[in-house]
């Protein structure tokens, strides 16, 4: 059974479930996998409220491993600032998003290229990715003024049920992003790709290959662990 702590926010952990039925699409009732998603809404505003995020994280984790899960996934890229705290607190194995970020990257981009990554100001200035990225590239993320317009807006959007909107607050950063020839740009806010896949600007298949969705990657990654334990 896959454990899936969501809630952070409930639009993303949905977004993952939802991504787990699209890789298993075609089959039978029976051949889709067993998961709990535990949508725990409850959990306090990351920069606010660190050491009760934290407490609240281990709560969640621990409702998930209690419930006989393998393995926990979260679908919130802000959350993995406290992963290494987070494993040692729990028995089971949890699935590093950023890792398979990296290790995703490394595989698809040559070194030194420059990487764009979209995500929320918790994420960028704890370094999430940049731990991660910088050993082999060159991270960079929008201006200031685009973070706080165009990112960090469109984020709030898709919270609210305003994908629509989103899509179209969120295309100044990439074009940005774009202009400066990043060769691949990282959703690094699960809200993040809700709001892209909807922008109709990128028609062309190169352009669209161009970003990196850590939710889909992280759904990947849960199946293959996820069919090797059933096996």
């Amino acid at each position: 059974m896959i454990g899936i702590l969501g809630g952070m926010g409930t639009q993303a952990g949905l977004d993952f479930c939802n991504k787990i039925a699209v890789i298993n699409r075609g089959k039978q009732d029976q051949e889709y996998p067993k998961f709990i998603l535990y949508n725990k809404s409850d959990t306090p505003k990351r920069p606010e409220n660190l050491k009760k995020y934290f407490k609240e994280l281990i709560k969640g984790c621990k409702l998930l491993q209690k419930n006989k899960c393998k393995f926990i996934v979260m679908p919130c890229n802000t959350a993995h600032y406290w992963f290494s705290d987070l494993q040692r607190k729990i028995k089971i194995p949890i699935i590093s998003m950023p890792k398979e970020v990296y290790l995703y990257t490394k595989k698809n981009c040559k070194k030194n290229c420059k990487i764009g990554l979209l995500a929320t100001e918790a994420t960028i200035s704890t370094k999430i990715y940049h731990n991660y990225l910088t050993r082999k590239f060159e991270l960079v993320t929008p201006t200031k003024n685009l973070q706080k317009t165009s990112v960090n807006k469109a984020i709030q959007l898709v919270k609210s049920g305003k994908a629509k909107e989103a899509e179209r607050i969120i295309g100044p950063a990439v074009r940005y992003l774009l202009k400066i020839k990043c060769k691949k740009i990282i959703l690094g806010c699960t809200e993040i790709p809700i709001a892209i896949f909807a922008y109709k600007s990128f028609k062309k298949a190169k352009e669209s290959k161009i970003f990196i969705d850590p939710n889909l990657l992280l759904a990947n990654v849960c199946m293959k662990k996820y069919k090797g334990i059933v096996r």
